[in-house]
């Protein structure tokens, strides 16, 4: 079954048209897979405007799955983190922590990332970083898992102890 998803990209430049979103569609075309991007959208990086754009796509457009990219980093304007922590009911470190594994074994950097992955409702929110390179190779590490994920999580799939 097919999936509804929103794509979230998390940049003040980008929000302001100086800046052009390339990782927003990269995430679209890997994640077509999943199903049908239904939102895409570029936020600036106000943390109470993410917030509300989490919100609501979570409990007003009921998507179930959020791919945010940008914000994850050191820099005071990076909020994508400290949103989606204040929206979520449960974490999902695990997603996060892949993530970051897989992308040290390209650049030390990685561990600098504060990525965050949870769950408000029946969506999962997974914050990926903001560079084309970085989301496709983060993306590829998670994809595999997310259909068994999602299933789960909206309560179409069964047990999680099964051959992956």
């Amino acid at each position: 079954m097919k999936y509804k998803i929103a794509i979230v990209t998390v940049s003040d430049r980008g929000a302001r048209g100086e800046r052009v979103d390339e990782s927003g569609p990269a995430i679209r075309e890997m994640a077509g897979s999943l199903g049908d991007v239904t939102e895409s959208m570029i936020v600036s990086d106000d943390p109470d405007g993410l917030k509300e754009v989490l919100i609501h796509l979570c409990d007003r457009e009921k998507v179930h799955l959020i791919l945010t990219t940008g914000g994850t980093g050191l820099s005071p304007r990076d909020n994508t983190p400290e949103s989606t922590l204040a929206v979520i009911e449960r974490e999902v470190p695990g997603l996060a922590e892949a993530m970051r594994m897989e992308s040290l074994k390209k650049t030390n950097r990685a561990m600098l990332s504060r990525a965050v992955a949870g769950v408000r409702h029946q969506t999962l929110i997974v914050n990926l970083p903001g560079s084309v390179k970085a989301v496709r190779e983060c993306l590829a590490v998670i994809l595999p898992v997310l259909p068994h994920g999602l299933e789960i999580l909206t309560g179409r799939g069964g047990d999680c102890a099964g051959p992956v």
